[in-house]
C-alpha cells in the first residue's frame, strides 16, 4: 500500500479526490477522510454530495468486499470509523441544509445479551448508507425498544442477539408491538450468529440479515418500497 503521506490531496481534481477518498475509506485512513471532506466543502460541494458521492459510495464498495469475504470485520470497523470522522464534520451541515435522509433506524442488542460488535458494524454501515441511526446499545428490555420507537418514530427497528438463549426475546418485543397495534408501522430486521431465515419468520420479523452488508441492502429495499421506489440505488 502506497503511503498517502506524500500525496497532496489538494492537488487532485474533484474526481480524483473522490476516488482517492474511496481508497482512503477502504484503508480506514481517518485523517485523510477528514481532510478530503474539508477540501470538497471548500470547493463548494454541498454536504449531501460529499456524503453520497465520497462517503456513502466508498462504504458501498467496502460493503461489497465485506459481503464477498475480501474484507473482514477489523478492516470494516476501521473503514466505518473513518466514515464516522467524515460524518462528524458533515452532520451539522446536513441538518442546516435539510438534506434528504434515506430513513431512520433504531437498533439494539436484546435483553440478556451483551454482544455488540455485529450490531455496531450494522449501525456504522447503515449510517454510512445515509440512514439516521439511534443505537440503544446492549441488553435492551422491551420497554426500551418501545420508548425509542415512540420517541424517534423510526422506519426500521433492528434487533441483534448472539446467544441462543436471548434469541427468543425478539419475539417478546415483536409481540408487544402487535399488542400495541403498531407492528405494521415499522420494518423489523433481526440478525446475529445463531439466527436464520426460518427463525426470523417464526418470531414475526420482516427479514433476517446475516451480516451488515445484507442489513444495508435489505433496509434500502424496504425503504424504496415504502417510498414508492423514489430512492435511487
Amino acid at each position: 500500500m502506497a503511503d498517502d503521506g506524500d500525496l497532496d490531496l489538494r492537488s487532485l481534481s474533484d474526481d480524483d479526490l473522490v476516488q482517492q477518498m474511496h481508497d482512503d475509506l477502504y484503508d480506514g485512513l481517518k485523517e485523510e477522510i477528514e481532510e478530503g471532506v474539508h477540501i470538497l466543502l471548500e470547493r463548494k460541494w454541498t454536504p449531501y454530495d460529499v456524503l453520497t458521492k465520497a462517503l456513502v459510495e466508498g462504504m458501498r464498495i467496502v460493503g461489497i468486499d465485506f459481503r464477498d469475504g475480501i474484507l473482514f470485520v477489523p478492516e470494516v470497523l476501521l473503514a466505518a470509523n473513518a466514515m464516522k470522522a467524515g460524518m462528524f464534520i458533515l452532520r451539522p451541515l446536513l441538518a442546516e441544509t435539510g438534506a434528504p435522509k434515506v430513513g431512520k433506524m433504531v437498533i439494539g442488542t436484546v435483553k440478556g445479551d451483551i454482544h455488540d460488535i455485529g450490531k455496531n458494524l450494522v449501525s456504522m454501515m447503515m449510517e454510512g448508507a445515509g440512514f439516521d441511526v439511534i443505537d440503544l446499545g446492549i441488553n435492551n428490555p422491551v420497554e426500551k425498544y418501545l420508548d425509542a420507537i415512540e420517541q424517534h418514530s423510526p422506519d426500521i427497528l433492528g434487533m441483534s442477539a448472539l446467544l441462543t438463549t436471548t434469541m427468543p426475546y425478539m419475539k417478546v418485543v415483536i409481540d408487544a408491538m402487535v399488542e400495541k397495534g403498531i407492528r405494521n408501522d415499522y420494518v423489523v430486521l433481526v440478525g446475529g450468529a445463531p439466527l436464520n431465515e426460518a427463525f426470523s419468520q417464526s418470531v414475526g420479523a420482516d427479514a433476517y440479515c446475516r451480516d451488515a452488508a445484507v442489513a444495508v441492502e435489505t433496509a434500502k429495499q424496504f425503504m424504496s418500497k415504502r417510498q414508492g421506489s423514489a430512492l435511487s440505488q
